[in-house]
């Protein structure tokens, strides 16, 4: 028998195919190199954008042509999705299984030199743009031991880049068991991870701004193994659009800290995320975002523009940007950071 994987969606969706690939193989399953020679077809869905929902939607005119050919092949769909969404794709799916099934397994890693780890899944932060905490739920982060031996694991196989993931990196805590104990935060994870033993780079995504502490930066500078490449999302450089967003900080704060990140690892690469045409933001209110991006000369910024998400609060706001004005921010943004 053999099965065929397709992945939308952000590199913990990526690192979550290889787990379930890895499943899959477990069970005698072989790869297919198309969808016509597979059995059994997967699909890991992502919901941050509704545009990825609609690419499922769009393989369904494709599988039928497919079980038209052979009506032995079984579909299986898993990753994020919404209630709503879950209840849609259940009349075309023939199973809908939970990412968390497939997480017990050691992944089939997609190259020989990087390996994704993910250390925490979900998110409590309730952002009102992002669909995270109704999708996988609240943060749930993995015991500490089990991700050092995963790391230890691939870096003795040859992996020289070890990328640690979670929707929000910076909010891990391995709690203790006995009372009186320190837990593990991530701040004592990354110097663990130092301390491996081999010839490789850590890098780390995503963080939140919001309690982004000296602690994490000092280690950070100290870690040799550190790649010195950071994404450090800001989303808006409006205050008020902040506090629309549920981000809890200000720009000020914000360039703050990237100034002491700056200050302690001056040669740190550094990136962004930027939505444009949230709810009710103002050209003055954009504004306010260009000069922000065209202060901290970012070397990269990954812009969205904002698309309304159903069970978010940001949903019940009025979507008052037009596409074409986003698009025109965006352009003025890409332009910012080429220049």
């Amino acid at each position: 028998m053999k099965y065929r994987i397709i992945t939308f969606g952000c590199q913990m969706n990526k690192s979550d195919s290889e787990r379930i690939a890895a499943a899959l193989e477990k069970k005698g399953y072989k790869p297919a190199s198309k969808e016509n020679e597979a059995d059994l077809i997967l699909v890991n869905m992502c919901s941050v954008r509704q545009s990825a929902v609609d690419r499922v939607y769009g393989l369904c005119s494709k599988f039928k042509k497919l079980k038209k050919r052979n009506p032995k092949i079984k579909t299986v769909l898993t990753g994020c999705m919404l209630k709503k969404d879950k209840q849609k794709f259940s009349k075309i799916f023939d199973k809908i299984s939970k990412t968390e099934n497939f997480l017990k397994y050691q992944p089939k890693r997609q190259n020989n030199f990087t390996a994704f780890v993910p250390i925490s899944n979900g998110c409590s932060n309730f952002c009102t743009y992002c669909v995270v905490p109704f999708t996988r739920g609240p943060l749930i982060c993995r015991n500490h031991q089990e991700i050092l031996k995963e790391i230890k694991n691939s870096v003795k196989q040859g992996f020289k880049e070890i990328w640690l993931l979670g929707q929000n990196v910076n909010d891990y805590l391995d709690k203790p068991k006995m009372k009186n104990k320190e837990g593990i935060n991530f701040s004592k994870l990354i110097k663990m991870i130092n301390d491996i033993p081999g010839k490789f780079k850590f890098f780390f995504i995503s963080p939140n701004p919001k309690n982004f502490s000296e602690e994490l930066i000092n280690t950070m500078a100290k870690c040799e193994k550190f790649g010195k490449f950071l994404n450090l999302p800001v989303q808006s450089g409006s205050d008020q659009i902040l506090k629309k967003m549920n981000r809890p900080y200000t720009a000020k704060q914000y360039k703050k800290l990237v100034k002491k990140i700056r200050k302690k690892i001056p040669d740190i690469n550094l990136s962004t995320d930027i939505i444009v045409g949230f709810p009710g933001e103002t050209k003055k209110q954009f504004e306010k975002t260009a000069k922000l991006i065209n202060e901290l000369k970012f070397k990269l910024a990954y812009i969205s523009k904002y698309s309304p998400r159903p069970d978010t609060a940001a949903f019940k706001l009025k979507d008052s940007v037009s596409f074409r004005e986003k698009k025109r921010r965006e352009k003025c943004l890409i332009k910012l950071l080429s220049s």
